[in-house]
């Protein structure tokens, strides 16, 4: 008779006390209804296919252990990932945030910027009425010391420089090449003792060293135009020490206004 307590025994060590007694049982019957028509042979091959059953079992349960082990390990990684997700969800709607105000600031700076243009284009305007009426001034003042010069020239070019002007000093243009003109700001002719010379004059209010120049230009430039000697005359209000030495080492007259 086999004992099925003994394979209950052995089997609970290895695997469920209630599959073991289960399995034990199941061992008990069939021994029971083969005991009579099978041989012992055939009794130990059933044995050990039983055996076999139990440690299929064993298997499967530490396979069935070892997936629950791996699900447990994905539901942990699942819920960090969906932390991670809720995280990241809620820096992006920190960034949309900033984002909108960063528009917004963007949007005020633009309205400030055009608002600034538009004060930069009315001072821009400002500016150049300012420039056009400084710029008529400085003529004004500048046709008002020519004015005077032209009137005392004639004595103080006598006195100093020995000539006699022909007729009176004039402001015109003198014709240098077809359609091309040269301004003369103080202009005439005279002789000085007694051999003819052209008296070519300019009037700054405050003379600089670039007028000079400027002014030795015209003087080149007309030089090929007229057939007497040039006489250069400069009138200023205020020019500075270098200035006066300069306009002498160029062999420049120069008067000031209270000469006049």
């Amino acid at each position: 008779m086999i004992n099925t307590l003994r394979i209950y025994n052995e089997l609970k060590e290895t695997m469920d006390p209630v599959a073991a007694e289960k399995i034990a049982d199941a061992v008990g019957l069939i021994y029971e209804e083969l005991r009579y028509s099978v041989t012992k042979t055939e009794f130990n091959e059933l044995k050990d296919v039983v055996s076999e059953l139990a440690e299929a079992q064993k298997r499967t349960e530490i396979r069935l252990e070892e997936l629950a082990e791996a699900q447990k390990r994905t539901e942990i990684r699942v819920e960090q990932l969906a932390q991670a997700q809720a995280r990241t969800e809620i820096r992006l709607e920190e960034l949309a945030e900033a984002q909108l105000r960063t528009e917004q600031r963007l949007e005020q700076l633009a309205i400030g910027l055009s608002r600034l243009e538009k004060k930069v284009e009315d001072l821009v305007g400002e500016m150049r009425v300012f420039k056009k009426e400084l710029g008529g001034l400085a003529h004004t003042v500048g046709y008002r010391l020519e004015d005077e010069a032209m009137k005392s020239l004639p004595a103080l070019v006598k006195r100093d420089l020995s000539i006699e002007t022909q007729g009176s000093l004039i402001r015109d243009y003198l014709e240098i090449g077809p359609r091309k003109y040269v301004e003369l700001n103080i202009w005439g002719r005279g002789l000085q003792d007694g051999k003819p010379v052209e008296i070519i004059g300019e009037a700054k209010s405050q003379l600089k060293k670039r007028d000079v120049d400027i002014f030795l230009q015209t003087i080149k430039t007309v030089e090929p135009i007229i057939d007497r000697p040039i006489i250069p005359i400069v009138v200023t209000y205020q020019t500075s020490p270098d200035v006066r030495q300069y306009v002498k080492a160029k062999g420049i007259t120069l008067y000031f206004s209270y000469q006049l």
